[in-house]
């Protein structure tokens, strides 16, 4: 019991400062100096969502894009620290609430050999980026953000896998390529792989777990599976779905290596299990117990999808097409090749399966 009462508190002990960040973020001082910057990102995502509402296109793409055209306020000290609040705090939020999207019941329903088909492809992709950045000469952690990022669901793994990665610039530049290159072939994906199941063909639950199996992000997976047929569609969904659950122990089991391997002081290391992690399981259980009215249910989906729209267009202000360019041509191969191998695994495991 000693053991146990000790464990806890060194565990609230480590936490205590994100705790009080957190808190400080609301005090009036704080918001009056953020407003300016948060006001940038806000404008820049609603600009990029006018644009992919009426026109058509990727929002979190244009949103990448148009902020990084505002790059010169990066350093400013007026919007300095919305940016900040914007790219950090609103990018954990968004995350967070993406749990709000699942229940244990639409995972199960895709029945166990779909679920060992995702699994298998998740972990392979994994040490597929791994074994790709020794290769390329890479930081490991490259590997790691692009693998999971292609592995789970695109733009919204990479984001979450940064914020438990070391915080440095290198990272920071190589989450956005990471966002950019993942939102263009998902969106490439969208209209070859419908296409491709056919060739291949399979039959509507096969495309549909093809589909939700390997497509990067959400809108693309409902996309495509429903451009083959409604069931496909509803297959591509839960199966996508069900790697997006996978988020919280990739997540969780990185957290915890680089902790470990942390050789900052106990203030400046990550927590153990970040907050947004926890919201982001309470809220999946919250869901699946139907606790969440399906009227608010779709609040906190708009909600998270405004708060991601919102961090990435201020994680684009942070940066320049200089920057991204000087991460070479690796990583670019990087996210190309994990795309082809998840998509050639999944093909092959369903095939196999028949």
């Amino acid at each position: 019991m000693k053991t146990n009462s000790s464990a806890i508190t060194r565990v609230v002990d480590k936490n205590i400062p994100y705790l009080s960040s957190a808190v400080a973020i609301w005090r009036p001082r704080a918001v009056l100096r953020s407003w300016p910057g948060v006001a940038i990102a806000l404008v820049i995502a609603l600009s990029a969502t006018f644009i992919s509402s009426n026109y058509g296109g990727p929002q979190l793409l244009y949103a990448l894009f148009f902020g990084l055209a505002f790059h010169f306020l990066a350093s400013d000290p007026t919007c300095k620290p919305g940016i900040e609040f914007c790219s950090k705090v609103l990018l954990r939020t968004g995350v967070a609430l993406l749990g709000a999207r699942i229940t244990f019941n639409q995972i199960a329903s895709v029945g166990v050999t779909p679920l060992l088909i995702v699994v298998g492809g998740l972990v392979a992709t994994l040490g597929f980026g791994y074994l790709l950045a020794r290769w390329l000469k890479r930081p490991i952690t490259e590997g790691i953000l692009s693998g999971g990022s292609v592995a789970i669901c695109g733009a919204s793994a990479a984001l979450a896998i940064s914020a438990v990665l070391p915080q440095t610039k290198e990272n920071e530049k190589f989450t956005l390529l990471t966002v950019v290159g993942v939102t263009s072939l998902s969106t490439l994906a969208m209209i070859v792989y419908p296409l491709l199941v056919k060739l291949l063909g399979f039959d509507p639950t096969e495309a549909g777990v093809f589909i939700g199996g390997t497509i990067h992000d959400v809108a693309q997976v409902v996309g495509a599976g429903y451009l083959v047929s409604n069931h496909t569609g509803d297959v591509a969904t839960f199966v996508k779905l069900t790697r997006v659950a996978c988020l919280v122990p990739v997540v969780l089991g990185l957290s915890i290596m680089f902790k470990r391997k942390d050789g900052k002081s106990e203030v400046d290391a990550p927590p153990l299990v970040p907050f947004f992690l926890i919201g982001f399981v309470w809220l999946v259980i919250t869901n699946s117990l139907g606790l969440i009215p399906q009227e608010v249910n779709g609040w906190i989906n708009n909600a998270s999808r405004a708060c991601l729209v919102i961090a990435i267009a201020a994680l684009g202000v942070k940066t320049s097409f200089q920057s991204l360019a000087s991460l070479g041509w690796r990583p670019v191969i990087m996210l190309v090749m994990e795309t082809v191998w998840i998509a050639a695994f999944v093909a092959i495991a369903v095939l196999l399966t028949r």
